[in-house]
């Protein structure tokens, strides 16, 4: 099986309105989804911060197929709105060129994963 080479990443950051985690958490899965699914995305991981912020880190195969996705209408309308309604404060996203991987690569059970 040839590995797919990430060659950029995002890392988006966000203030939720206290009370919206978890309709934040699935509209997040759904939009995630959406761009592997259709737009080329590779997958994206949620955390949250010790500090309250929210963070979603983001890999692509290029920056190319990012930008195509940047110039479309939002994607999966729907869960995008969702999300937007649960953020107070979105911050401006890292954009991030990946110099070495040492990721270890974990099978997609139990985590979400389809």
């Amino acid at each position: 099986m040839d590995k797919i080479r990430v060659g950029f990443a995002v890392m988006y950051r966000w203030r939720l309105k206290p009370g919206t985690e978890d309709v934040f958490k699935d509209a997040w899965a759904r939009v995630t989804r959406t761009i592997r699914h259709d737009h080329g995305g590779l997958g994206s991981r949620l955390h949250r911060s010790e500090d309250g912020t929210w963070l979603a880190y983001a890999q692509w195969p290029d920056r190319e197929t990012w930008e195509a996705l940047q110039a479309l209408p939002a994607t999966a309308t729907e869960a995008s709105r969702m999300m937007g309604e649960c953020v107070q404060e979105r911050l401006p996203p890292l954009l991030l060129e990946p110099v070495a991987d040492l990721l270890v690569a974990v099978a997609d059970t139990d985590r979400g994963g389809d």
